[in-house]
């Protein structure tokens, strides 16, 4: 499924939060939005998902304006894992993953084996087998996000949108969580805060900077030392990582010089 977002521009409280935003992402893209805190990505995903309405602009899925899609027909289009996951009552986690098949069914439909199924894939996915009966609310954090990403993953769409996806995950799921997202066969757009995660798994990045869109490209396009300093004022070391030949950054703080933190490197490397 094909994402077009053409001019949006989305005002918050009488800000501009994000203005004349353009990007296209092709069917079956996995897309990194990067930038940082305060850059507008949130507020661009949310506009993306119907959270917030555009001042202007136009946001289309395989050339229809989202605007004239029904709820139940955007729903099983497009999938949300947004960042504000909280669960006001005491659900199941099977209650919660089977709340992503709802698009599928009408009113007061009861689930069926098909809801079952994918609610069983679903949690397989992300790990948390056996976990079915388990209280929302008891789990930890990292979790709790898997048992939404497992909900989005039940909802069967064609698209998927995630806003920090590995948020309160640790590092051995969120490579997981990665490796399944981008194993899922869909249409990804994703913001990430971690830029080696973001150059590991995205086809194409995306870099926000005060509600603007500054460029694009590949991770190898995209990540260059002077692009870290400008947007994230950062200095960095814009290595090709010896096995999988993915830009890898190496971050310079100003107590250790850029030859000694490089030769740390390649000795961490070489172990």
């Amino acid at each position: 499924m094909k994402l077009k977002v053409e001019e949006l521009t989305t005002t918050i409280d009488q800000k501009k939060i994000i203005e004349s935003v353009n990007l296209c992402i092709q069917e079956g893209d996995f897309v990194g939005i990067i930038g940082p805190n305060g850059s507008g990505k949130s507020t661009l995903l949310k506009t993306i998902y119907r959270i917030l309405e555009p001042d202007a602009g136009l946001i289309s899925l395989d050339q229809e304006n989202i605007q004239h899609l029904s709820h139940r027909v955007f729903s099983q289009r497009l999938a949300v894992v947004s960042q504000e996951g909280s669960v006001p009552f005491d659900f199941s986690v099977k209650e919660i993953v089977l709340m992503g098949r709802s698009p599928h069914k009408n009113y007061f439909e009861r689930e069926t084996a098909q809801d079952l199924e994918k609610t069983t894939e679903a949690l397989s996915k992300v790990g948390l087998t056996g976990y079915e009966e388990r209280s929302f609310p008891t789990l930890s954090g990292g979790e709790k996000q898997r048992v939404l990403i497992a909900r989005a993953f039940a909802q069967d769409a064609s698209f998927l949108v995630l806003d920090e996806p590995t948020n309160h995950l640790d590092i051995h799921h969120q490579l997981h969580m990665l490796d399944v997202i981008r194993a899922s066969n869909v249409t990804i757009l994703t913001a990430l805060h971690d830029l080696n995660l973001a150059a590991a798994y995205c086809d194409k990045l995306f870099v926000m900077k005060d509600g603007n869109l500054v460029t694009n490209g590949t991770p190898k396009q995209v990540l260059t030392e002077e692009l870290l300093q400008d947007v994230f004022q950062v200095k960095a070391k814009v290595l090709s990582h010896p096995e999988t030949n993915k830009v890898h950054l190496m971050y310079i703080s100003d107590g250790m010089s850029e030859d000694v933190r490089y030769q740390r490197f390649k000795q961490f490397l070489q172990n």
